[in-house]
């Protein structure tokens, strides 16, 4: 079966699988990790049942998409339209029988968080994917008064790669040396990009116990036009949201300077500013606010102040916003 071309048209990235399938997952690990209670061999006996059955449908599977390529029906159209479901990709995958490889699926991962760490005056750069597995990125460029912490930088690569690429064992970063032109501010820390992720608060930098976030959907955010602005709750947080030409943003619901939420918001051009540039300005005290530098003030009285961005991934069939654990509620 023949490799689809890569396309930033049809991305391999996708939102949580449907409930009722995980679910099913779910019961599934549950039956077996019960029969256990029947001794070892029923516990074997379960795996066998669960692994022959897989298998066969695996084949079955196998077999299908070899008749659809023989009839030449097999097309780049519908190796896309496969790749894009969230089941049926993911039942692939179970089987090694994905129609994009694990390089083609990280790179489009990749590709779908450069807006969001172009807004932080970075990029990243796929070094390769090892035969046992392991995923090598290159960070690039500087944050330039980026305020965020490495932390949402993490949950942004990271978490793209690994939902793109479940079957990768590892992720190895390292960064660009710094030149004269990124001299003016700091690289992105390489070295906690992948390690702080528990131990600060995203949105507040502050470690503890409940530190960490979740990927929460906000499906409404596909709807939204360029120039446009969005609030809406994520996981129970307040959010606000923005679209500039293609790029969607995400910030917390609450201004830096009057700390009141982003109500009758609005996105706008700054003077003299390129095709796209967008500064975001609360129509509380009319703060205004690069969306491009992680919401960093452009005020002269702003002294540091900031928006606090969010990490999010959109793959043009879903979008989904990293929301710090202590924020989650569940339900």
């Amino acid at each position: 079966m023949p490799e689809a071309p890569r396309t930033t048209e049809a991305p391999e990235v996708t939102g949580p699988v449907n409930d009722e399938w995980r679910a099913t997952g779910e019961r599934i690990d549950t039956l077996i990790a019960a029969s256990a209670a029947g001794g070892v061999v029923a516990r074997e006996r379960s795996e066998e049942l669960v692994r022959l059955v897989t298998d066969f449908y695996g084949a079955g599977l196998e077999r299908l998409l070899d008749l659809v390529h023989e009839q030449g029906r097999l097309d780049d159209e519908l190796l896309a339209a496969l790749a894009a479901d969230d089941l049926v990709a993911s039942v692939l995958l179970v089987h090694g029988l994905h129609p994009y490889s694990v390089t083609t699926r990280v790179e489009n991962a990749l590709e779908s968080v450069r807006p969001y760490l172009g807004s932080h005056g970075g990029d990243v750069e796929l070094l390769g994917v090892t035969d046992e597995g392991v995923v090598r990125l290159r960070l690039l460029g500087s944050c330039d008064g980026c305020p965020s912490s490495s932390a949402t930088l993490e949950l942004a690569v990271q978490g793209a790669v690994e939902a793109a690429a479940p079957e990768i064992t590892s992720i190895e970063v390292e960064s660009a040396e710094r030149n004269a032109a990124e001299a003016a501010g700091p690289l992105v820390p390489v070295d906690a990009l992948f390690a702080r992720l528990h131990d600060a608060d995203p949105l507040n930098g502050a470690g503890g116990e409940d530190s960490g976030a979740t990927w929460e959907s906000v499906p409404d955010l596909l709807a939204l036009e360029p120039g446009g602005v969005a609030r809406l709750t994520a996981g129970g947080l307040p959010v606000v949201a923005c679209r500039i030409g293609t790029d969607l943003f995400a910030f917390r619901d609450r201004c830096a300077r009057c700390e009141r939420p982003m109500e009758g918001a609005t996105l706008a051009r700054r003077l003299g500013g390129g095709s796209g540039d967008g500064v975001l300005r609360c129509a509380a005290c009319r703060a205004h606010y690069d969306v491009r530098r992680a919401g960093a003030c452009l005020d002269p009285e702003a002294d540091g102040a900031h928006l606090d961005p969010l990490p999010l991934l959109a793959d043009g069939a879903s979008v989904s916003v990293a929301v710090p654990a202590t924020h989650v509620v569940a339900t």
